[in-house]
């Protein structure tokens, strides 16, 4: 199973324990996750977005304090600005947390629905899934020393031929390196490669 093909899986099955949407920051270091998702409603996105809500948002709060699981009704945290009020304008009235891995490297992920409470073993459920998806995604230590030096000729403005000759190496030897270092870090572009390799001091 590819490692995209394994991502859209889990994601299918959050999405069908969470009928009001789901959110996920995997692997949240320096202060932005290697991978997100979030499908919940599009007006809430577009407010969170626009009023910078993520700096003040007592879900994400909790999961850098806490490791585990809860319903937001159990997360008792200030809220000045009534972020989880505003939430349930939008129909996302109950709601579950996950927090998992270090510091160095959380993930928080939340799930929402507008009926009821989610049950214990839902949220065993989606609790579940989130830590495979953290470990299935879990950033590299290090790249090859062949691909950290194909992205740094790229991240210093060459281009592909350019590169591989300054490599000595054909053009299609430089692209397959440059994929395989694409591969390691989840990243759908060379220009995204480059970015989470020096995010993660591997640059």
């Amino acid at each position: 199973m590819s490692l995209r093909i394994g991502i859209d899986k889990h994601i299918a099955q959050l999405e069908a324990l969470s009928p009001g949407g789901i959110f996920y920051a995997l692997h949240i270091r320096f202060g932005m996750p290697m991978l997100h998702y979030q499908s919940f409603p599009r007006g809430w996105t577009e407010r969170y977005t626009e009023e910078a809500f993520a700096l003040r948002d007592p879900i994400i709060a909790w999961g850098f304090s806490t490791i585990g699981t809860a319903r937001w009704s159990e997360i008792d945290l200030p809220d000045p600005f009534n972020i989880m009020g505003q939430a349930r304008e939008f129909g996302m009235i109950y709601g579950l947390s996950v927090s998992v891995g270090p510091m160095k490297s959380r993930t928080i992920a939340s799930a929402t629905r507008g009926d009821r409470e989610f049950s214990d073993d839902e949220i065993a459920q989606f609790s579940g899934l989130i830590s495979r998806l953290h470990d299935f995604t879990e950033p590299p230590r290090s790249l090859t020393e062949a691909q950290i030096e194909a992205l740094r000729c790229i991240a210093e403005g060459d281009r592909h031929a350019a590169a591989a000759a300054r490599l000595n190496i054909s053009e299609s030897a430089l692209k397959a390196r440059l994929t395989a270092a694409r591969t390691a870090l989840l990243a759908r572009t060379t220009a995204e490669a480059i970015q989470r390799a020096r995010d993660y001091r591997l640059l």
